[in-house]
């Protein structure tokens, strides 16, 4: 980094001390100002990474409330700027809220000028680093996967991989996976890297219509077809025509309409109810469901010719837990983006709150994980996210540490082969396949009772 990006304001209004800090720091880019309104106009035109500052500005020279007031000001400004508070005024008190506002660090005059030199090293280097991560958070979250997909798991990567192949080919596609884990984001991502993104994305829920309606929802209906039918209304499959009809939880349609859906699929034509005139449609499926739909087939609850017609081919996308990584990666997008939306103070997640993301199972899957995050948001007091907010403080965590997983597996295999030989020395050893004295050695380093 040169001098010239390297750049340093020094807030100070003593014009000897300005002098000396200028000399000390000849291999940065420095402005010097001696009050307030000087530094703020400085910290605008200038932007400097690192800022030191005296606390005891006019007009209040031999007190702090003018620095602080300058302090609370630039952070206001400009939160990522380093701030280093110099004073010489009750220091402990001073330094204890100095931080407490935002500060970087603070020095007790007199000034050491090497050690507020390597303090001033170190701000700069901080920076540097938080802005890098900045540009590989924007970096990561630009560069989606399909449909918006954000996501760095091999498992993810290569589902998406695959919908990307089949998206050109005008074939239907049944996306099978959890509820929360995507299927509508990939199901538009499909469509937009196909040759219909030009035309219509139409997306029902089949499980969210009650069953009577579900028929006109799907084929619309004629003016007078039922009480309350007042109009002639084209239905879900007509409005997707030249475009994509995403149909997801086929599993709960009923299986009477299974049979109309069939007849569709196979002639490409349908009747709207009260209707007798028979309508070209040309609309690509892609269905969705949570179900196990060759269960439901091997039971009669559906209909195995559709089912056939609808899964051309088949995608398996993973859940939270099966994404290593992941849930991490986006828990900190959700973060970023309720931040924005509610003007919160929040910047980052505490340690304890990503080893809880990491242990947690996530059954809701990415559904849940964003309303922890977007209800964490709300709910912090300071500026990161703990497990408690997440309300996830009371989970133990899994260790990430290699030899702590090794350490784990084993005392689970030597606490399973005691029980099976209930207690047993000599039959857990011959279960496990090591010596006595191996197993003794284990239950000693692990405090395992027999």
């Amino acid at each position: 980094m040169s001098a010239e990006t390297r750049r340093l304001l020094i807030v100070e209004d003593d014009l000897g001390l300005q002098r000396q800090l200028r000399w000390a720091y000849e291999g940065y880019a420095i402005t010097a100002v001696g009050d307030r309104e000087a530094a703020l106009a400085a910290l605008r035109a200038e932007e400097p990474a690192v800022v030191t500052l005296d606390l005891g500005l006019p007009p209040d020279p031999d007190g702090t409330s003018e620095g602080f007031a300058t302090l609370e000001a630039m952070l206001a400004l400009k939160p990522d700027t380093k701030i280093i508070v110099a004073s010489g005024h009750g220091a402990r008190e001073s330094a204890l809220k100095a931080i407490a506002m935002g500060a970087f660090d603070f020095y007790s005059k007199p000034i050491d000028i090497d050690t507020l030199g390597l303090i001033v090293a170190r701000a700069f280097h901080v920076h540097a680093l938080e802005a890098e991560n900045r540009r590989l958070a924007a970096r990561i979250e630009g560069e989606t996967a399909l449909g918006g997909m954000l996501t760095a798991a091999p498992e993810m990567l290569k589902v998406t991989r695959t919908i990307e192949r089949v998206a050109p080919a005008d074939v239907s596609v049944l996306l099978l996976g959890a509820s929360g884990t995507g299927k509508e984001l990939l199901a538009r991502g499909l469509h937009d890297s196909s040759p219909r993104a030009k035309g219509a994305f139409v997306a029902i829920n089949c499980a969210a219509i009650p069953e009577t309606l579900l028929e006109s929802e799907l084929f619309g209906h004629e003016k007078g077809a039922f009480t309350g039918a007042i109009k002639t209304t084209a239905g879900k499959i007509e409005s997707a025509h030249g475009g994509t009809l995403f149909l997801d939880e086929i599993g709960d349609v009923p299986l009477p309409l299974q049979v109309k859906l069939l007849r569709f699929l196979q002639e490409r034509v349908i009747e709207r109810i009260g209707g007798r005139k028979a309508i070209p449609v040309d609309t690509r499926i892609v269905c969705a469901t949570h179900q196990d739909l060759d269960a439901m087939v091997a039971d009669g609850r559906f209909r195995e010719d559709l089912y056939y017609r609808l899964a051309e081919i088949v995608v398996r996308i993973p859940s939270l837990a099966e994404r290593p990584g992941d849930a991490a990666l986006l828990a900190r997008h959700f973060l970023r983006r309720y931040a924005r939306q509610m003007n919160a103070g929040v910047k980052g997640f505490a340690a304890d709150a990503l080893a809880a993301i990491d242990a947690w199972g996530w059954p809701g899957n990415v559904r849940e994980l964003e309303n922890r995050v977007k209800r964490a948001v709300i709910m912090a007091d300071g500026k990161q996210v703990t497990a408690a907010d997440l309300d996830l403080d009371d989970r133990e965590a899994e260790p990430i540490n290699l030899k702590a997983i090794r350490e784990e597996a084993d005392r689970r295999a030597i606490r399973h082969a005691l029980a099976r030989a209930q207690g047993n020395i000599s039959g857990t050893a011959r279960l496990l396949g090591i010596s006595r004295p191996t197993l003794y050695d284990l239950m000693k380093a692990y405090d395992l009772q027999p």
